[in-house]
């Protein structure tokens, strides 16, 4: 059963990834369900989650070429933001972690559902014209903490992180939405990877739960690639939210209920 659940959900969760995105609402409830302790569930989550980011780079590529030379500073500042993330979880206990995580499920779920209209309202607000060298220089340290702090959330809570880089990046100016896709892609990826590798150092990873979940991931996000243009993108995100909706719920009464 332990395995159908994991292996399941991992099939869901990869098609919801390549569908519309929110597939950690499937697949870190199932981990805890499976027995996994809740740091160890969102550690072994970020692992499940790392071949979707991998594969979904390299699909955009060719797309972040009139980007690339914003690809280096992004990556350094989500690789330290994932870094302090992932070392942020490490601190806490499962009972602290357990109290904390409705309200981050609160926040994803509220950043998934009005996604599209947080990064419309940043690209709309983006400053035209071009700055002063001084003022650049100030813009582009303050858009890297920015980035930083937001790569640090994405360390310590995944859910949710894909939705806040690309509202990031309609604020920095960006127009492509494929561009802007394969770099909060990236920047996912190297969050997860920084994240993990320190997860594993730490011993934080349940490998065998987190394979099942991996494995399901790769297979469902194929199959979804190739059904993608059967769903109803809208009909499928609020059959997201609302369930995210209802989880958080649980989650609450869990953690505060008793």
């Amino acid at each position: 059963m332990e395995i159908l659940l994991l292996f399941g959900a991992g099939l869901v969760a990869g098609a919801i990834n390549s569908l519309a995105g929110g597939g950690s609402f499937i697949a870190f409830p199932a981990l805890l369900l499976a027995g996994v302790p809740p740091v160890m569930a969102n550690a072994t989550n970020t692992f499940a989650a790392w071949p979707g980011y991998i594969s979904g780079t390299f699909g955009y590529w060719a797309h972040m070429r009139s980007v690339r030379a914003l690809l280096l500073p992004y990556v350094g500042a989500s690789l330290l933001g994932g870094y302090l993330g992932a070392e942020l979880l490490l601190q806490v206990d499962d009972r602290q972690f357990s109290l904390v995580v409705p309200w981050l499920m609160a926040l994803a779920v509220f950043l998934f559902a009005l996604g599209p209209r947080i990064s419309a309202h940043m690209a709309a607000r983006a400053a035209p014209g071009t700055p002063s060298r001084g003022r650049a220089g100030a813009i582009v340290a303050a858009m890297l903490l920015v980035l930083t702090l937001i790569c640090l959330y994405g360390g310590f809570f995944n859910a949710g992180l894909g939705i806040i880089l690309l509202a990031f990046l309609a604020l920095s100016g960006l127009r492509d939405i494929h561009a802007m896709n394969g770099v909060k892609l990236l920047l996912s990826a190297m969050v997860a990877s920084v994240a993990i590798v320190r997860f594993a150092v730490s011993g934080s990873i349940a490998w065998g739960e987190g394979a099942l979940v991996f494995a399901g991931t790769l297979v469902g996000g194929f199959v979804a690639a190739r059904l993608a243009t059967r769903i109803p993108d809208r009909l499928l995100r609020n059959a997201i939210v609302i369930y995210g909706i209802a989880l958080t719920l649980v989650f609450f009464w869990r953690a505060y209920g008793g």
